[in-house]
């Protein structure tokens, strides 16, 4: 016969067959995806800067009356009428509220005042325990900017 049958069945074509993952296309994706979000990530902040508007709303009736924590212009710290300084807030919160951590605490700052100075003040009152804190604002019709 002109074409026969082999008798063993080889699939050697000289091809050899790799059984691994080619991970190349994978991290050229990885780094173009790394490449549109770090020049994406810059555009998505918001560098505006900001006026903080009044208050226009009514002042929420409270059941229980608030302690003040102010701070002035000189930067000296006023719990309700006392001074105090960042040591001894806390035995003054505790002092003034009862030793109830919830009970609100209201903060008046000087409109000079660094916003900072402001967060360095609420830090340490939520350090000190006291996590019902709240700003207080002027009540828009009362003055102008």
């Amino acid at each position: 016969m002109a074409g026969g049958l082999r008798d063993s069945f080889d699939d050697n074509d000289g091809i050899e067959e790799v059984g691994e993952i080619n991970v190349t296309p994978f991290i050229d994706v990885m780094l173009v995806l790394l490449i549109i979000f770090m020049v994406a990530a810059p555009m998505a902040t918001v560098n505006a800067p900001v006026d903080l508007p009044k208050l226009n709303s009514q002042s929420q009736p409270t059941t229980d009356k608030p302690v003040y924590v102010s701070l002035q212009l000189d930067k000296t710290l006023l719990v309700g009428e006392q001074p105090v300084d960042k040591t001894t807030l806390k035995a003054a919160l505790d002092l003034a509220t009862e030793n109830d951590t919830e009970k609100r605490i209201l903060i008046r700052a000087d409109r000079s005042i660094p916003y900072g100075d402001v967060i360095v003040v609420m830090n340490h009152l939520r350090a000190s325990g006291y996590n019902r804190v709240a700003l207080v604002g002027l009540d828009g019709a009362s003055t102008a900017p």
